[in-house]
């Protein structure tokens, strides 16, 4: 008796493999799906940047007349964690950048939104202002001291990016 009870068990278990194989075919093959499809999605950052503009000590940032093809990813306004302003975006070419701001201690802050990024001490003239150039093992990073707060334009993507980013830049 007990060595029939061993195969019910074994061949109870094929079987249940068996069908739940079958149901899981049918859900991929009739459930639509597009292995095409971007996985980021874009992001409507408008009413965050409203409420930003309205809360922050300082003029919030936020490009303005970009060209066809950045996609915003990403998008935050923390107050309690010294007024700091995150937007993210990926370039056409689909490196990221981002545009973060703060009150927050300026050595610091860079330091951590840029991944450890460090000033080489040169600057670049970006819509008549001159931001400071950091580089990074991972990011690079243009820098400005304005009104209050610390602006950085960060990001994967090449120097011509970041620079295209920061010119665009509106505070308005």
């Amino acid at each position: 008796m007990a060595s029939t009870r061993g195969k019910q068990t074994v061949r109870d278990m094929l079987l249940s493999m068996i069908v739940i194989s079958a149901v899981a075919g049918v859900i991929y093959i009739f459930i639509p799906h597009d292995d095409k499809a971007d996985p980021v999605k874009a992001v409507d950052y408008r009413v965050e940047l409203l409420t930003a503009r309205r809360a922050a000590p300082y003029p919030v940032a936020a490009p303005d007349g970009l060209p066809k093809g950045w996609k915003p990813t990403s998008v935050s306004y923390e107050r309690q964690s010294a007024n700091s302003w995150h937007l993210g975006f990926l370039d056409p070419d689909g490196r990221y950048v981002a545009v973060e701001q703060s009150t927050a201690p300026a050595k610091k802050y860079v330091a951590e939104v840029s991944q450890r990024a460090t000033d080489t001490g040169r600057t670049h003239e970006v819509a008549g202002e001159a931001w400071q150039h950091w580089e990074g093992p991972k990011y690079d990073a243009l820098v400005l001291h304005a009104d209050g707060a610390t602006t950085v334009v960060t990001g994967s993507a090449p120097m011509e990016r970041l620079t295209q980013m920061a010119a665009a830049l509106k505070t308005s």
